[in-house]
This record gives C-alpha cells, sequence and structure tokens, in this order.
C-alpha cells in the first residue's frame, strides 16, 4: 500500500453511506487548520479507484472544494472489489 494524493472525481464510492453532519462540519474545520491527518483507503482495481471507507473525510475534503485528497492505495484484482459490493 503505497499513500498518494488522488482526485477526489476520480474515486468512485459504490456503496451509499449516512454521514453524521456534525462530524463532516468539525472534519472540515481541522481540515482547513491543520489539513488531512488521516488519509483514506482506497482500492485501485485495473486503473481505477474505490472508496469503501473514510466516508466523512471524503465528504468534508469534497465540500471544501479540494481537488484532491490523500489516500492509502492498495491494489487489487477484480475478486477483492466484489467481496467489498458483496
Amino acid at each position: 500500500m503505497k499513500v498518494q494524493e488522488i482526485p477526489i472525481q476520480a474515486i468512485h464510492r459504490p456503496l451509499y453511506r449516512q454521514n453524521d453532519p456534525e462530524k463532516v462540519k468539525a472534519l472540515m474545520a481541522s481540515i482547513q487548520q491543520i489539513g488531512l491527518q488521516e488519509p483514506i483507503d482506497i482500492l485501485e482495481v485495473e486503473g481505477t479507484y474505490y472508496g469503501f471507507s473514510g466516508c466523512h473525510r471524503y465528504e468534508a475534503c469534497q465540500r471544501l472544494g479540494l481537488e484532491t485528497i490523500r489516500c492509502n492505495v492498495r491494489r487489487a484484482p477484480k475478486s477483492v472489489l466484489q467481496m467489498h459490493l458483496a
């Protein structure tokens, strides 16, 4: 796994997650002050990025209008992606 800056628009989030609006607001304030401290985890499958965790951090960065987000990128085959979608 390696840490990379990935364009937010390039990350597919196939599973809907309900976020706590107050937590997102708090993260937005923190990210504005000190930056994103903990990268989100994403899968890279055949050049496409999929996010399944870090929903609050992802939404906070998206709402702040950031173009990229720091990610722990793990390459995986389609079979691993299918397990996450099951």
